[in-house]
């Protein structure tokens, strides 16, 4: 029998699918290689409404989202986590064959991902020597090709730095008109100080993508968030699928968005970034490190002496951490997502055993 490979397009048989923390499994006791909060919350559900179809933009999630973003519901997009709103923008923007997306590797892996899935390539422009993204040489890259969208994580996954303000307006400068400027602020509920959301109102070409993965603890209902101009979220309505949120979703997020709910973020956040710095001085101290990363997010980035090593002696132990090493600029670096105090406690007693 013939393969039934063939009759699907080129470009999806070549694709390189991204590899999640699920996707490439392993067995353990401690997971901490997907950046997942450690602490999850019950919710109450209605069910007298599962018969219907839900709203595309459910208006009191919306209403909430903005509150607490501090934005105008007009300027506000859901969808099923930041990954999908990667991809519509990337549909809403790009023209296959011709247009192309810019990255700054090593970074979030679904920016390539999802521009080869829609036949986009993809523009590297490496960072400077400490990840910060290099202004002069993406406003020339933008200048010189057809570049539509310029993705920037901040904090960034994998690496933990967060991108200056002023950098982020040079970029934003340099490419008004040609492009517009991504920043995907996935874990920035764990350093809000440092959003760029404020530079929204003045640059109409600098969108900000969020979640409430990470330090809401929701990763499982997927749920993300746009912020951008009203034009661009009405661009982006034109092509998202009609109901994007269920009804068991939106009621989750709503809760959680509440007052009482983002009180308890900000606890659960503040507990987190606490068990981070301990665990990175206690991390400075071992025989088998050689760097540790600015870490703004949930995770640390360590180079280990031999990181492959590390990382499958660790997860011989059951402990499963993220292996970074084939990536460009961080070799042997391991990343680490900061867990419980006793998770984080174990992970550093096995450590100091190598």
């Amino acid at each position: 029998m013939k393969s039934l490979s063939n009759l699907a397009t080129e470009r999806v048989r070549k694709l390189v699918p991204y590899q999640s923390a699920r996707r490439i499994g392993g067995k353990g006791r401690i997971f901490l290689n997907a950046n997942e909060s450690p602490y999850s919350s019950s919710f109450d559900i209605d069910t007298s409404l599962y018969n219907r179809y839900p709203d595309c933009q459910p208006p009191e999630l919306m209403k909430r989202f903005a509150a607490y973003a501090g934005v105008k519901t007009e300027n506000c997009l859901v969808s099923r986590g930041s990954d999908e709103a990667i991809e519509l923008l990337i549909r809403t923007f790009c023209e296959e064959g011709r247009d192309k997306v810019l990255i700054c590797p090593p970074t979030y892996g679904m920016y390539r991902v999802s521009a080869d899935a829609n036949g986009i390539e993809t523009l590297e422009v490496p960072p400077l020597q400490d990840f910060t993204p290099d202004a002069d040489a993406i406003v020339k890259a933008v200048e010189a090709e057809p570049v539509k969208i310029v993705f920037i994580c901040t904090p960034n996954n994998p690496t933990g730095n967060t991108v200056p303000g002023d950098v982020l307006e040079r970029i934003l400068k340099g490419t008004d008109g040609k492009a517009i400027v991504v920043a995907d602020e996935a874990y920035i509920d764990f350093c809000p100080e440092r959003t760029v959301i404020a530079l929204q109102k003045k640059y109409r070409n600098l969108v900000v993508t969020r979640t409430l993965s990470k330090a809401f603890g929701l990763a499982g209902i997927r749920c993300g968030f746009t912020i951008a101009d009203s034009e661009i979220i009405q661009l982006l309505l034109k092509i998202i699928e009609p109901y994007p949120v269920s009804f068991p979703v939106a009621q989750i997020a709503e809760q959680a968005l509440s007052a009482e709910g983002i009180s308890m973020v900000r606890d659960r956040g503040a507990t987190i970034n606490r068990t981070k710095q301990e665990v990175i001085g206690k991390l400075k101290g071992l025989k088998c490190v050689s760097e540790v990363f600015e870490a703004c997010g949930n995770f640390v980035l360590v180079r280990f002496k031999n990181g492959n090593e590390v990382f499958n002696k660790m997860a011989e132990k059951g402990i499963i951490l993220r292996n970074w090493g084939d990536k460009p600029r961080i070799s042997d670096c391991v990343r680490l997502t900061i867990g419980t105090d006793e998770e984080m406690k174990e992970v550093i007693e096995e450590l100091g055993k190598l």
